[in-house]
């Protein structure tokens, strides 16, 4: 079970609310977002209701104002809660949509994509097992998106604004 705390103010102070779940419109329970606990678990949050917009990857730990999570803004609307997971991770990515084009299998994480599938941009992939985590840069920097296992057409399937992919990994810290 995970537990993550949203706080309103900073440094884990004012108005806060307990999740155990995914919560798909979390303004009900606080107006703005500017420090987190996450006590447990691993979670995925997002800056607009329905898992949209800004996404951020969040382990155990204290983020005591939003930019320790490197968010743009104390605006977080949603959150989903990633199962634990103790399988074999299994990916596939595809340098067109609809899985055309150069492919790679991966069952580890990729620190910089373009060394090893020689492309920038990923248009579509194949997530056969495990949960894993895409960054916008190399070495897990920039834009996140959570891909859960399921094939992903097309790049705005995953909710990116473009294909580039510059890293990824796998989600095993629970």
């Amino acid at each position: 079970m995970g537990k993550i705390i949203f706080y309103e103010d900073k440094n884990f102070q004012g108005r806060s609310y307990e999740c155990s779940n995914d919560c798909t419109d979390l303004h009900s329970y606080f107006s703005r977002c500017n420090s987190i606990r996450v006590e447990s678990g691993c979670f995925m949050i997002y800056e607009r209701p329905n898992f949209m917009g800004h996404q951020y990857f969040m382990r155990r730990g204290e983020y005591p104002d939003y930019q320790r999570w490197m968010g743009f803004s104390s605006c977080i609307r949603s959150c989903r809660m990633i199962p634990v997971y103790r399988g074999s991770y299994r990916l596939r990515i595809y340098e067109k949509p609809d899985f055309s084009g150069h492919m790679m299998e991966f069952m580890d994480d990729c620190p910089c994509v373009s060394d090893r599938f020689h492309h920038r941009h990923v248009y579509s992939s194949n997530v056969m097992n495990g949960y894993w985590i895409f960054y916008e840069y190399p070495n897990y920097r920039g834009r996140q998106y959570f891909l859960r296992p399921g094939e992903y057409r097309r790049y705005r399937d995953w909710c990116a604004t473009c294909a580039i992919v510059g890293s990824f990994r796998r989600v095993t810290e629970f």
